[in-house]
């Protein structure tokens, strides 16, 4: 709600908001590999994302507290550092994910991760939108949803010790092939069980199928990631209280449905596999930006409280696409690196590229909308969101294994007598 906080609350200009989110997007995507190695290679997981989740609240405060028209400069600085500070999040979380779990409980965890984590944005963003409306126009405290979700977040993490998390796993090096065929792993890079060495970081970074994941990453948030923003400045601006409650609602709609999304990925990406329901996500932005063209075309530049709602209404496609994306793009990362002791840093190059492409995205949609006006800018929109998804139809494998092939020795042992042990009792169910 950043951006359309700023432009309401604070004047800017649509190109000041996309050069702040540009410098977000710069360090985001800078450091967001730094993140992945550095989860790889520590066992203090729990301690740097907690730091990590306070420092970027602290980061969004100051950015409501400071925020004005003659220092700009300042807001590009707090803005940077937030990108750099939110690249260890999404490695830091995923790995100790899958050093509690194992690579196996991968796809119902992260589901369940997922649909926790939309509904939590959910929640908190229709109560930070319900301030702001019976605040208006004072409506800078609504930020003040930002720390109360912290200290939960704090609270749950902080349950979770470091006994809890095997660093092998976690790392996705505990992984047996029952096969002696290397193609039955993807990418050809997977050790075996007992392998307790991690494949070169220049032989990651120029594996082609990892290679080809990123470039459609990349892709998709440079088409996808400035919607949101874009719709949300549509319903916000010259709308007053009703248009920041009406743009709130944009995200609480959305994240609602990614919670429907994340259980239907979890459910069915293990049974049918990932890359038809990745395609679905992909598929999903180009039909999206037809329509809001269409309402914009329809509304020409002045929708009724009516016509509000049907835009608003959009946004149910959004909770579909991203939601699916943003589960089914962990589980093919984890995939693509399974045994090879580079899941943090293989999750960082993939959020890397989602980072610099919601760099690119979010200056030039931005630029557009100014320059070109809201329709031309979600009609170019949809051009470029339809070459992710051709890419994936056509270069993408089916990236997950086959079970009867593969087994997490992470949760199992095999003794002697070959009947296999129960799960290792430090592993906890996260909820």
């Amino acid at each position: 709600m950043q951006s359309a906080f700023l432009i309401v609350a604070k004047g800017y200009t649509e190109k000041q908001v996309g050069a702040l989110f540009f410098a977000f997007g710069l360090t985001q995507f800078l450091a967001q590999t730094p993140a992945g190695y550095l989860y790889d290679n520590t066992e203090n997981k729990v301690r740097w994302l907690s730091t990590a989740g306070v420092l970027t609240t602290l980061m969004t405060l100051f950015t409501a507290l400071f925020a004005s028209d003659n220092n700009f400069m300042l807001m590009v600085f707090i803005k940077a550092l937030q990108g750099a500070i939110t690249s260890f999040i999404p490695p830091g979380l995923n790995s100790i994910t899958q050093g509690v779990v194992g690579s196996v409980g991968m796809t119902q965890q992260v589901a369940v991760n997922e649909m926790m984590n939309h509904l939590g944005t959910a929640i908190i963003v229709l109560a930070g939108s319900l301030i702001a409306f019976a605040l208006s126009p004072n409506i800078g405290p609504l930020f003040i949803v930002s720390p109360i979700a912290c200290m939960g977040f704090l609270f749950f993490l902080n349950r979770i010790s470091s006994d809890d998390i095997d660093h092998l796993a976690a790392r996705g090096l505990k992984l047996e092939a029952h096969s002696e065929d290397p193609g039955d792993l993807v990418g050809g890079m997977a050790s075996l069980s007992g392998d307790e060495s991690s494949v070169s970081p220049m032989k990651l970074m120029t594996d082609p199928l990892l290679l080809v994941f990123i470039v459609v990453c990349f892709l998709f948030h440079t088409a996808n990631g400035t919607i949101l923003p874009l719709v949300m400045q549509t319903l916000a601006v010259g709308n007053g209280g009703s248009g920041i409650l009406m743009s709130g609602l944009c995200i609480v709609i959305a994240q609602v449905l990614m919670v429907a999304s994340a259980k239907i990925c979890g459910s069915y990406s293990q049974k049918y596999g990932r890359k038809y329901l990745f395609l679905i996500g992909l598929g999903i932005v180009p039909i999206r930006c037809a329509i809001l063209s269409g309402l914009l075309i329809w509304t020409q530049g002045n929708p009724s409280v009516f016509q509000q709602v049907l835009i608003l209404s959009t946004q149910i496609l959004d909770g579909v696409g991203a939601g699916t994306f943003g589960t089914m793009y962990i589980l093919v990362t984890s995939d693509i690196s399974g045994g090879t002791g580079r899941f943090g840093m293989s999750l960082g190059l993939t959020t890397a590229a989602m980072s610099i492409g919601g760099m690119v995205s979010g200056y030039l949609g931005q630029a557009l909308a100014q320059d070109l006006g809201y329709l031309r800018a979600f009609q170019i929109l949809m051009v470029l969101s339809i070459i992710p998804a051709a890419i994936y139809l056509f270069f993408m494998p089916e990236t997950l294994r086959d079970p009867s092939k593969i087994k997490d020795i992470n949760t199992t042992t095999q003794p002697e007598n070959g009947e296999l042990s129960k799960p290792k009792s430090n592993y906890v169910e996260m909820v």
